[in-house]
Order: structure tokens, then C-alpha cells, then sequence
């Protein structure tokens, strides 16, 4: 139990603290989920509980005196920066920042949804305080308000990430040397260049010649060039991948688009796999 004030009276609270952890438990999963979709930042499901799990004690605040807004928003920001970073790692600075604010603003619309119900219904179930919010029910309830939530998401991110039908041409421009291919939408390419969030498209291991004008040796890559992890069905691998000077995607049906993209180099089918995601960015 915990006391507070409201309208000059003192009131008692029970909040249970086992139900207060795993509540956030599930909260900060969700929300990283949908960080990493928002910021196209590979996120693996160990990292992203023990992240999770991490975040759950800063829901510990609840039980403190109220502390202001300042109070309160200062250790927001510390317990985002510090769950991201968990989650996601720190590959750059403004990977770091990107993924904070996303985090962040998740953070901010489901507390401002949850202070608006207890601020028009005040529920005996729902405590708010020092921006975290502990809500008594079972846990099945939350388990299954959870994977509905976080299917809905996922549907809407599948209709949106969508492409339009139509035959793609993709053209890649390296200083003088450019090359065209067959393009195709693929919603299952979620690879993203780890230190700048960027999309990767993945082009046949020919083409890595016609760019270079050298074939692939992983030992001796061409300046401007790395490797990047890549998992696929058949089994983890590096990819040499570069940021070339233009990549455009053509279609009949949707036009001409120049996107930002980063290019790898693997084994898929002789076409330019790409998310359609890139049309959209």
C-alpha cells in the first residue's frame, strides 16, 4: 500500500508490486517492438526482454511522493536513453537519438491515453503517478490485450509497408559505372545497415563486378565497402554492402523514385530484393 494526496486528502492505495513489474514488463516490450519498427532497427527478442525487464524497475517511481514534472521527465529521458541503448546497443550517436525519440514518443501517446481514461473515469483498478501508470488486473487479461495490440500493429505495418503491383526496375549509379535490374518487393528484406538504420537492398553477386570492376573477396574489399551481418533461411552470413551514389526504383504503374538506400550483395535470384518500405521513406 501507498499514500497520496487529492483534493486535500489523504487516500490508500494498494498496488501490488509482483503485478507492477510484469505489467511494464509487457509495456516496455510492446513499445520496443514498436521502436524498432518505426526506426527499422534490428532487434533481438533476448535483448529486448532483458531491456524490458530493465525498464520495469523505473515503474518504481510510482510509489514515490509526487515529484513534478521536471523530476519526472528527467528520469523518462535517463530510463529511455539507458533501455534503448540496452536494447538496441550503441552503434552511433545518432543511432542512439533516433531510437530514444521514438521510444520516447511511444512512451508519451500510451501514458497520455492512459492519464486520459483515469482523468475522465478515475477507475479504482488504475493508479497513475509521477508519469507511470499500474493497472490491477489478471495476468491472461494483459497477455491477451498484448497479443491482440501487437497484432493489430503488425497488420497495419503489412498494409502499409504493402507495394503497389507493377514490374520494378531498380538503377544503381557507383561514380561512372551504373547498373540495371529487375526489382522486386519484398516485405520479408527487414535488413537494415546497423550504424545508420538505413534500408539495405540485396542484389545478385554479379552485379558486384559491374560496379567495381573486380569480383567479390571478402579479404580485400574496394574502399567505401564493409561487411554486414545478414540471416536468411538458409543461414547467417556477411554481405559486403556500400552506399552508392544513386539508387532509383521504376515502376510503369508508380513512377520514378530516388531512395536512400544502402546495397548488398548476396545470393537472390538475380534480382534486386528491396522493402517497399524504401518507396515510402
Amino acid at each position: 500500500m501507498y499514500y497520496r494526496q487529492h483534493d486535500g486528502r489523504c487516500l490508500v492505495e494498494t498496488i501490488y508490486i509482483d503485478v507492477l513489474i510484469v505489467l511494464n514488463i509487457y509495456v516496455n516490450f510492446f513499445l520496443l517492438r514498436i521502436t524498432a519498427g518505426v526506426t527499422h532497427s534490428p532487434l533481438k527478442n533476448g535483448r529486448c526482454a532483458a531491456a524490458s525487464a530493465y525498464g520495469s524497475l523505473f515503474s518504481l517511481t510510482i510509489l514515490l511522493p509526487h515529484l513534478g514534472t521536471t523530476v519526472t521527465l528527467a528520469i523518462k529521458l535517463a530510463a529511455a536513453v539507458s533501455i534503448v541503448a540496452l536494447a538496441f546497443g550503441v552503434r552511433s550517436r545518432k543511432r542512439l537519438m533516433i531510437n530514444t525519440a521514438a521510444f520516447f514518443g511511444a512512451n508519451f501517446v500510451l501514458a497520455g491515453t492512459v492519464y486520459g481514461v483515469y482523468s475522465l473515469l478515475e477507475p479504482q483498478f488504475m493508479h497513475f503517478n509521477n508519469g507511470c501508470f499500474y493497472i490491477d488486473f489478471s495476468l491472461l487479461i494483459l497477455i491477451v490485450t498484448t497479443a491482440v495490440l501487437y497484432a493489430a500493429v503488425r497488420l497495419i505495418r503489412n498494409a502499409v509497408d504493402r507495394a503497389p503491383a507493377g514490374d520494378w526496375t531498380v538503377t544503381i549509379r557507383s561514380g561512372k559505372r551504373i547498373v540495371r535490374l529487375d526489382g522486386l518487393a519484398d516485405t520479408g528484406n527487414c535488413l537494415v545497415d546497423y550504424f545508420t538504420g538505413t534500408p539495405v537492398m540485396i542484389c545478385p553477386e554479379e552485379s558486384f563486378a559491374e560496379l567495381t570492376g573486380a569480383a567479390i573477396d571478402t579479404d580485400r574489399l574496394p574502399r567505401g565497402f564493409r561487411l554486414l551481418p545478414c540471416s536468411a533461411v538458409t543461414g547467417s552470413s556477411l554481405i559486403p554492402v556500400f552506399r552508392p551514389d544513386e539508387v532509383v526504383i521504376s515502376c510503369e504503374n508508380s513512377g520514378r523514385k530516388t531512395v536512400d538506400a544502402v546495397v548488398g550483395f548476396g545470393e537472390c535470384g538475380r534480382k534486386a530484393v528491396f522493402n517497399p518500405k524504401l518507396l515510402k521513406i
